[in-house]
């Protein structure tokens, strides 16, 4: 029996953001790149030591933090090259040119007892202009949100999108013995445990607005559904707990109704429910396995993984007229799609020659799907970055399940977090 209807049949048996200030200081001319054009080069930067104005010259431990986290910040969007600082000791003023930068950022900041004054310049070497200038006010604690935001101000001016660093990761984990979702920063660094059932945790799913947490639990001995809020404001909530699976779910892009996969009848089947947990109709009936919804960005198709042709394969659905169409052929299976959040691409697990990988493909009949990983090993469970241009996964590395990110043209791929344990089911938010 193939793994993934293996899993399902399991399955149904087991039955701040900133108090900080922003203020423009200057902006110039824009360049846009592509970065995902194939044989494009990387966009050498230097990010040199941030300077204290009020001691001039003097490079500290606090002006070389706020450097090293701008430039991971920058290298996670997969378009620049930095230039190790060691190449000119960190210092401001060495010839840029000489050493091949493209574009440098020159920062400054200023502690007082009302905090801490954040300067950033980004500067052309080529044109000698500065083409980007913020400033912040904020505490040496909000220093990270600070450096992300500025990051995203950057890829902005260079792409014309703004960057992803101020984005979040969901994940399942099993770091404690048992598998709970987690949350986590661009960079792993910052790690939050967001459920702590002691009992097996599944399918986390932001809600649309990156508030909420939804995710499925066995903790009350039935897979019910649950929703959270990771401002932990309110109390966690069930939104539904239907006798066997309660599983998925996938957001309307307003938020206010979702998909489901539910076995209260015997088959999993897909139902629609309100934003309470209230079934508004049923979608599918009894056409083999359901299950794995994905909702279009503008809310007019579904995306789900059945097996009523034999194998999981991916099909859409027109969510007014309920007419379903498959749209993958190649491969032996195909599961788990995620929308792109332009909605011109859908990314899926498919068993390729024994392994999974990561394949993209429009959501048109016909159309030709793209291999976007070719490595050994399995690639599972592929989300979308907020911009579009990346998608992370899950991939079995020797003996554990670790999460990695690639840019859609399958460039880039590295492991984002070296964290103990395993991950799994990675999920992309909207920025903070």
């Amino acid at each position: 029996m193939n793994k993934i209807r293996s899993l399902l049949l399991l399955l149904l048996g087991i039955g701040l953001f900133l108090s900080a200030t922003t203020q423009p200081v200057r902006a110039e001319a824009k360049v846009y790149l592509d970065i995902t054009a194939s044989g494009s080069r990387k966009i050498n930067m230097a990010v040199p030591w941030f300077t204290n104005t009020a001691q001039s010259g003097e490079l500290q431990a606090f002006g070389r933090e706020l450097a090293n986290t701008l430039e991971k910040a920058l290298e996670f969007h997969g378009i620049i090259a930095i230039i190790p600082n060691q190449n000119y000791s960190g210092t401001n003023n060495p010839d840029w040119k000489q050493l091949g930068a493209d574009y440098t950022v020159l920062g400054s900041y200023a502690m007082s007892p009302a905090g801490v004054n954040y300067e950033m310049r980004l500067l052309d070497v080529a044109g000698g202009a500065m083409i980007l200038g913020k400033q912040y006010t904020g505490t040496a604690e909000q220093k990270q949100e600070i450096i992300f935001k500025f990051c995203d101000s950057v890829i902005k001016e260079l792409t014309g999108e703004e960057g992803i660093a101020t984005s979040q990761i969901a994940f399942i984990a099993d770091s404690t013995g048992t598998k709970e979702a987690y949350l986590t920063n661009i960079l792993g660094d910052k790690v939050r445990q967001v459920t702590r059932h002691k009992n097996l945790v599944v399918s986390p799913r932001f809600t649309p607005n990156g508030q909420n947490l939804s995710y499925t639990s066995y903790h009350k001995g039935n897979q019910n559904l649950y929703i959270t809020n990771l401002n932990q404001s309110t109390a966690t909530q069930v939104l539904s707990k239907r006798k066997g699976m309660n599983l998925g779910p996938a957001w309307s892009p307003d938020g206010q109704r979702m998909i489901l996969t539910l076995s209260q009848d015997g088959n999993p089947d897909l139902y629609l429910l309100d934003r309470q947990g209230n079934i508004i109709e049923q979608l599918t009936r009894r056409s083999g396995i359901n299950v794995s919804a994905a909702w279009s960005p503008d809310g007019n198709t579904i995306a789900f993984v059945s097996d009523r042709s034999g194998k999981p394969q991916i099909y859409l659905m027109d969510i007014n007229t309920k007419n379903a169409k498959r749209l993958t052929f190649k491969g032996t299976e195909n599961a788990e799609p995620a929308w792109s959040p332009k909605g011109d691409l859908l990314a899926y697990s498919s068993l390729i020659s024994g392994s999974y990988q990561i394949c993209t493909i429009a959501p048109q009949e016909g159309a030709t799907p793209l291999q976007v990983t070719k490595d050994s090993g399995h690639h599972e469970s592929p989300d979308w970055s907020p911009d579009g241009k990346q998608l992370i996964f899950s991939k079995r590395v020797g003996n554990n399940q670790r999460i990695f990110a690639i840019l859609k043209n399958g460039s880039y791929q590295r492991q984002l977090f070296a964290i103990k344990g395993n991950q799994t089911s990675p999920r992309w938010s909207i920025k903070k």
